[in-house]
């Protein structure tokens, strides 16, 4: 399926590897330019000069790079049509004794980079006419995960925001959406459980096995393109059915 994604212009943030990549792979299968954004400056201008993509180093939780994002975007490409919120997740723990530098970090990390770079690309977005924004989120806004305190309350946030911003952005052409990512097979997965945990959970996914992110990168170009334009606003799950919520 041709989706009309040829000659737009997209940045995707945590583009070096996981989820990200896949993301950015995807677009430009889709004739889409892309803006790959990382830390890791080896990484990422290896997987950028493989697809053809254009490399920015940086953190999404320094504004200075979200700037230098942009700008450079803008001087290669003349404009941005879609932005992929996208970065690595706090680290595990409870939520007894979390301290607010903790809580500080995860905001940064979670919220303030996404609603910083999407307020610098907005003005280019609306010019687009078909301006698109995905956050790239967790299942634990739906069903708050064990020993992911942080995660679970930044993200949620997060959803909150894109929601608010969706009803306000509509009328220009754009649409927000939330996808709450399942258990997919990334390095985030591996940290976080042990092979023996990641047997057994495969076993509690209806899909029997975990997704690959290449299923939600799909996801990711559907909601780019203009077959998605009456879709907003919106927190669509991608979790093989593991989630048990009816809403």
């Amino acid at each position: 399926m041709d989706l009309g994604l040829s000659g737009r212009t997209a940045i995707v943030c945590g583009a070096s590897s996981g989820i990200g990549l896949a993301i950015a792979e995807a677009l430009v299968a889709e004739g889409a330019n892309v803006a790959m954004f990382a830390r890791r400056r080896d990484v990422l201008e290896r997987e950028a000069e493989r697809l053809g993509a254009l490399a920015v180093r940086g953190d999404v939780a320094v504004p200075a790079d979200l700037e230098r994002l942009v700008e450079r975007t803008v001087a290669a490409f003349g404009g941005v049509d879609i932005v992929i919120n996208n970065s690595g997740g706090p680290a595990p723990g409870p939520a007894a004794g979390v301290s607010e530098e903790q809580i500080e970090a995860a905001i940064a990390l979670l919220l303030h980079s996404a609603v910083r770079l999407t307020n610098l690309c907005l003005p280019l977005l609306e010019q687009s006419g078909r301006g698109r924004i995905v956050n790239i989120e967790s299942s634990a806004v739906r069903e708050p995960i064990e020993n992911l305190a942080l995660s679970n309350m930044t993200r949620a946030a997060v959803v909150a925001w894109a929601k608010t911003l969706s009803r306000e952005v509509g009328p220009q052409g754009i649409t927000v959406n939330t996808i709450a990512t399942g258990k997919i097979e990334t390095d985030r997965l591996r940290s976080l459980y042990t092979p023996e945990q990641l047997a057994k959970l495969g076993q509690e996914i209806p899909a029997r096995r975990p997704g690959r992110p290449s299923e939600l990168a799909d996801l990711v170009c559907f909601l780019a393109s203009d077959r998605a334009a009456y879709i907003s606003g919106t927190l669509i799950p991608v979790d093989g059915g593991l989630g048990r919520g009816l809403l």
